[in-house]
């Protein structure tokens, strides 16, 4: 994911932490109010903090852009991220060809052209996040010190960020 110079440390400190994720699960609310989520590859981070992913107008998912939250999860690392935000559809075919990766051609096969292929702009306006330091065998130490003493032992920064958007 290309990030962009960002130029709050709210937005500085989410770029950081989802730099190196390379898939988010997109949830959306379906019709009957239930929660429905799918995995998306954001391809940038813009410098207003807006996500870029490649999308098919026809999508379903176009139509409940107003209340979106993207999760992003590294377990190697165990950083963990929840952004709330709306989407907005962009069909600018100059920036669709800037942010083209050949990785979407299974979907896209006629390329940056295809007649289908939209982007979805995503306006975080809040992110909660998970991060701990350390190897998994340090974080496997800390969890089974604090299940014998029966005392939580601090396993890394958990905070909120906001807000991330102009007006949010």
């Amino acid at each position: 994911m290309q990030i962009d110079t960002q130029t709050t440390a709210e937005r500085t400190l989410l770029a950081r932490l989802i730099e190196p994720m390379t898939v988010a699960m997109l949830t959306t609310v379906g019709d009957d109010g239930g929660l429905v989520s799918r995995p998306m590859a954001p391809l940038r981070m813009d410098d207003e903090g807006a996500l870029w992913f490649f999308t098919d107008a026809r999508s379903e998912k176009l139509e409940r852009l107003r209340h979106l939250n993207i999760a992003f999860s590294d377990e190697s690392r165990a950083t963990y991220v929840s952004v709330s935000g709306h989407g907005e559809v962009d069909t600018d075919r100059d920036r669709i060809r800037a942010l083209w990766t050949p990785m979407a051609k299974p979907w896209f096969p006629e390329g940056p052209d295809s007649p289908h292929l939209a982007l979805l702009r995503f306006v975080p306006h809040e992110a909660e996040y998970w991060d701990a330091p350390g190897s998994r065998m340090v974080r496997l130490v800390a969890m089974a010190v604090s299940a014998v003493t029966g005392r939580p032992v601090g396993l890394g920064d958990h905070g909120s960020v906001r807000p991330l958007s102009p007006g949010a």
